[in-house]
């Protein structure tokens, strides 16, 4: 009798633990996201031709081996026509993918909006010929690419955005501001549009000037930027009355990047005519995540939802 039970013990152990394992994986595969690399082969500009692969560690890539982005896309019954493509932070030295980027795809989703997260290329990447190019020939081809997509998403084209935090924002002004294409490569996609429709920016990285975050200019210009670059990398002196609108949130008390970044920005915003907020906020400081920010910092996502509707990017309700 205790060899039976021995032996029907050890059969159900085996037995719940194949289950187990097998509800594990389910779970695995479910939350596993799809990666889609932008570049075509042997197509990617601004390289030298080196084969590198991605380094991460602690929640951080510290190297880009292949610039893609990880698709998050809503209930086809839930999907509200837009879409965002987000720009981790990190300081042009890393990108904090989870906390500035998974997380907030997630939250997208529950609002029926469809979110890629960017793994876009560090200018300390060794391979880049120009390395304050590199980030922003990604982002323009992120947006292009999904553009391009966007009926066999369900997406409209003229509601794609770019949402970034830090110098993932940084990242997103660029693209906002840019005038020139530096993602073209000779095929179907130098056609297609590269400006974002929308802009939300995080505790972002604005000026490379007075205000500068030291460690984003120097990653990004290098140890001794000329005037020139200083200039052109500070975004608020870029923007135009074709920036597209933009929402900001900050904290007063950001000792990491000074919120003068987003004063910057959003005065050159109001300066343009250009629809904009801005919420600064008592405390956060370099820290404003999805959820449990401090005192009011933490109704940014819903200020940022109620943006999104009034400015039209996304309907109150689904109407089908």
């Amino acid at each position: 009798m205790k060899v039976l039970y021995k032996q029907y013990t050890n059969r159900s152990i085996r037995l719940y633990t194949l289950i187990a394992l097998n509800f594990l994986l389910c779970i695995g595969f479910a939350d596993a996201q799809e990666f889609i690399p932008i570049w075509p082969a042997g197509k990617m500009p601004n390289t030298k031709g080196m084969k590198l692969t991605d380094s991460i560690a602690n929640e951080r890539v510290f190297r880009v081996g292949t610039p893609g982005m990880y698709a998050f896309f809503p209930s086809s019954q839930e999907n509200k026509g837009a879409a965002v493509i987000i720009c981790p932070g990190g300081g042009y030295e890393r990108l904090a993918y989870i906390i500035s980027g998974t997380q907030l795809a997630k939250w997208f989703n529950t609002m029926g909006i469809t979110a890629f997260v960017l793994n876009y290329r560090l200018p300390n990447d060794k391979d880049l010929v120009e390395r304050e190019k590199g980030p922003l020939q990604d982002a323009q081809r992120a947006i292009k690419f999904v553009r391009s997509n966007a009926a066999k998403w369900g997406i409209k084209t003229d509601k794609i955005g770019i949402q970034g935090s830090s110098a993932g924002g940084h990242l997103a002004t660029l693209a906002g501001t840019a005038t020139i294409d530096i993602a073209k490569v000779g095929d179907a996609l130098d056609e297609v549009g590269a400006k974002p429709d929308f802009m939300i920016l995080v505790s972002p990285v604005i000026d490379m000037g007075k205000y500068a975050h030291k460690g984003s200019l120097k990653n990004l210009l290098g140890e001794k930027p000329a005037d020139a670059q200083i200039l052109k990398y500070s975004t608020q002196l870029q923007v135009t009355a074709q920036t597209p609108p933009t929402f900001i949130a900050d904290a007063f008390n950001d000792k990491s990047v000074d919120p003068h970044n987003s004063l910057l920005f959003f005065e050159a915003l109001l300066s343009h005519k250009v629809p904009s907020t801005l919420h600064v906020f008592p405390q956060g400081a370099h820290a404003i995540a999805l959820r449990n920010n401090p005192g009011s910092a933490d109704l940014w996502t819903s200020l940022c939802e109620s943006w999104m509707i009034e400015m039209g990017i996304i309907p109150a309700t689904l109407t089908k």
